[in-house]
């Protein structure tokens, strides 16, 4: 594979050795490796490893915005994106070992800052926006706690992950899924919301 030079590098090939190595301890060859560039260009572009981890945090970001909206081509209803984006979520989050953020949190300040500023900048509003869509289109209920249902979802795929409440020896991860987030946003459907969402479960 040709080396890319430094001005056209993607960060997003680093986010997996990242995961497999540690933040502090992913080696400068298989990063390097990972981006297609040499040891010396890496070094050179980033001198330091926190500024490659917060070039890598944003570009997950981006990421992760473009996913969004192939999804939003994908699924014209408020419910089936809500569910669709919960989905994209998890997915994110089972790739995450658990001592990543808090590695991201103690060591890497302005990386870990980042990420709080994604959540309640673009995440948080994304779901708020959802709901209140939904809500204009009579497929989420007008009397819902647009704030409270968000958190409430957030926390949800965080309890999801949680080994010691769903161990994943014990529970099939996909069944969790269906059963946390159908039957709750069931409950915060109108009739025709209710009837999207068994419809995308259906196909799922």
């Amino acid at each position: 594979m040709p080396l890319a030079t430094p001005a056209t590098i993607s960060l997003e090939p680093a986010l997996p050795v990242f995961f497999a190595h540690g933040l502090r301890t992913a080696p400068d060859t298989l990063l390097a490796q990972a981006l297609a560039i040499s040891v010396a260009d890496l070094n050179q572009q980033y001198p330091d490893r926190a500024s490659l981890v917060y070039g890598t945090m944003l570009a997950d970001m981006e990421r992760q915005k473009r996913e969004h909206i192939a999804l939003y081509t994908q699924y014209p209803t408020a419910v089936e994106r809500l569910y669709g984006l919960l989905q994209l979520g998890l997915r994110d989050l089972t790739t995450i070992p658990g001592n990543f953020y808090a590695d991201l949190q103690t060591n890497f300040p302005e990386s870990w800052e980042a990420a709080l500023h994604h959540l309640t900048t673009y995440s948080s509003p994304q779901l708020q926006q959802l709901l209140n869509d939904g809500i204009r289109n009579r497929l989420f209920r007008s009397d819902i706690n647009i704030n409270l249902v968000t958190k409430i979802l957030i926390e949800q795929l965080n309890m999801m992950l949680n080994p010691q409440v769903f161990p994943p020896e014990r529970f099939n991860m996909g069944e969790v899924f269906r059963s946390i987030f159908l039957y709750y946003i069931r409950g915060i459907c109108t009739d025709e919301g209710g009837r999207i969402a068994a419809e995308h479960f259906a196909r799922l």
